[in-house]
């Protein structure tokens, strides 16, 4: 078998594998690059020392058997049957569910986690989006502070679950997609820097020296991101990727490197004929992004819209600190010019900010599904201080109404798990770092964080008690009582009649006309012959639909059509789906 590693400081690279060693070669048409064969097979452990030091992880390992710090395992990737005959699934007209395999299932697992997929099934999405699988230390964490970026983390089942998952979501018709993150790693575990100059002092990040993207040495470690993206599309068959906080990728480069990414991505799909995409994470408010490689865009298919969501949860909640403070001024003003504008701060001043922010969406150009709607997510959940989900402070009337806006607006919308049935168990900030001196920072950090905005350090949950990651576990018997029940059966008609009603997924985002009384808390909006009507105040609201007969596709109280003033009214807390005769 051969084996070969990009390690260009280095003198001398040994290969240790399955007991017996060998010095490696230079590569003489590939600089930095050494090579050699050895006998192995799936399962064998290797890894590499450089000038006589340990014996290092394989920086493109496939497998981490024993955590990030141990040998490297050799991964046969023919060795699994694939049942599921899979054509693909685009982005156009999806509804994503957002999972986290460690807390999806009390197990936290793959395999249990597969086990559930019927209820997505059920539920009527199209696509699962899993959390960050990388290897990170100990056996619990968010994801995000993975390293070995080419392999699966052990205790979730390694290489060969992630497998099983992703095949039995295809039998079930359910898409897949990865979220990855290319701009850090985490602080334990990372044995990059031994090998090249993977970061670079150049710029600098929240996390420290930035992953090195432009300075000497950053073709290679291009080349190792975009490797480990197509790794996952090609070899596991995922069907998409979201990529973490995409403006933290510190590149000058003529072509930047997510153009680089986009480009390698598309010729997979056609390569392999099936639908493949890219979604970003970015608080940039940029539609350069999302804008075609061909009109001098960096070609990503899709990004998240916090905007929407900030807009949302300020209209429900009057919450205001931090990056709400810009939008909670007059929330439904706020929440109307996203649905119809996609970007709330498209060039307008942002307060938080101190200085203007973003730039305008073409509503002409830019297709609605190229942007991800949503209410609830794994930031702005579990990096609030308790962890708590909307469900733990709103009305069941005001989750539907919430519900309502994020399944029937233009954009793509993404669920994050259990928030279909009001979930009631948190989902808290939780680690399980093995270096103590590690924890203890970790811990102490979240307590002064939240501390300088009053809350008091015994309120904090301790990230590293294994209790924290128990608390955010869901609770599976909680779907089958009221109020949950309601609240999925609500759910469940919202995602149905995106499939029933082409106007909700009509991708033309001029085509969403949008009223409101900000005084009253109530808005409207129409896309082609549907209506929507929330009512987030407590008492009734005469909502003016104009002239024409509407007829009801989904209530969540009951109401009367409107008359023939065209006055539709709508209890408080609550919401309608309407469509012209």
């Amino acid at each position: 078998m051969q084996f070969e590693v990009w390690a260009p400081q280095a003198d001398r690279v040994t290969l240790h594998c399955g007991g017996a060693t060998r010095a490696l070669e230079r590569d003489p048409e590939r600089a930095g690059w050494w090579s050699g064969e050895s006998e192995a097979h799936d399962g064998t452990r290797y890894g590499f020392a450089l000038d006589d030091g340990p014996v290092l992880p394989d920086p493109r390992s496939r497998r981490q058997p024993d955590g990030p710090d141990g040998p490297s395992a050799v991964v046969d990737q023919e060795r699994y049957a694939w049942r599921a005959e899979w054509a693909g699934r685009p982005l156009p007209g999806a509804v994503l569910y957002e999972l986290h395999v460690g807390t999806y299932t009390r197990e936290g697992t793959l395999d249990s986690a597969a086990e559930r997929l019927v209820h997505l099934v059920e539920l009527g999405v199209t696509h699962v989006e899993l959390m960050p699988l990388c290897p990170f230390p100990g056996q619990h964490g968010w994801g995000y502070e993975g390293v070995s970026l080419w392999a699966v983390h052990e205790p979730y089942g390694g290489p060969e679950a992630l497998k099983r998952f992703v095949d039995r979501a295809h039998e079930l018709g359910l898409g897949v997609v990865l979220d990855v993150v290319h701009n850090h790693l985490g602080p334990s575990g990372n044995h990059l820097p031994a090998f090249g100059p993977y970061f670079t002092e150049t710029h600098h990040t929240p996390w420290g020296a930035a992953v090195n993207l432009d300075a000497p040495g950053s073709d290679e470690v291009r080349a190792y991101l975009v490797g480990s993206a197509l790794a996952w599309l090609r070899d596991y068959r995922i069907d998409g990727l979201r990529l973490d906080a995409v403006h933290a990728l510190r590149d000058t480069r003529a072509c930047h490197f997510l153009e680089e990414l986009s480009a390698a991505v598309d010729a997979l799909s056609a390569e392999l004929g099936r639908a493949l995409f890219l979604i970003a994470e970015s608080d940039l408010n940029d539609p350069r992004l999302i804008t075609p490689r061909a009109e001098h865009g960096l070609g990503l298919h899709a990004q998240w819209n916090d905007d929407f969501h900030h807009a949302l949860h300020t209209a429900l909640t009057g919450e205001s600190q931090g990056y709400y403070a810009d939008f909670a001024r007059a929330p439904f003003t706020a929440l109307a010019k996203t649905l119809a504008g996609g970007f709330f701060h498209d060039g307008t001043y942002s307060g938080f900010r101190g200085r203007h922010h973003g730039r305008p969406l073409d509503r002409a150009t830019v297709a609605g599904h190229r942007l991800l709607g949503y209410s609830q997510t794994h930031d702005q959940i579990g990096n609030r201080a308790q962890g708590d989900r909307l469900s733990q402070s709103l009305s069941p009337g005001l989750l539907a109404c919430a519900a309502a806006l994020t399944l029937t607006a233009p954009f793509t919308p993404m669920l994050f798990m259990g928030e279909e049935w009001a979930a009631g168990t948190p989902w808290q900030f939780f680690t399980d770092h093995t270096d103590p001196e590690l924890a203890q920072a970790v811990r102490q950090g979240r307590r002064r964080e939240f501390a300088a905005h009053g809350w008091a350090e015994e309120d904090v949950p301790d990230p590293q008690d294994p209790a924290t990651r128990e608390r955010s576990c869901l609770d599976w018997s909680e779907p089958e009582r009221e109020p949950h029940a309601r609240v999925l059966a609500w759910y469940r008609r919202l995602v149905a009649l995106r499939r029933e009603e082409p106007d909700l997924t009509d991708p033309d985002l001029a085509d969403t006309k949008v009223a409101y009384d900000e005084q009253a808390r109530w808005l409207a909006f129409r896309r082609g012959d549907v209506r929507v009507a929330v009512n987030l105040g407590k008492e009734p609201a005469a909502i003016p639909l104009g002239a024409g007969k509407v007829r009801v596709l989904a209530a969540w109280d009951p109401l009367e059509a409107p008359g023939a003033d065209g006055l539709l009214l709508v209890p408080g807390e609550s919401c309608v789906v309407l469509t012209q005769d």
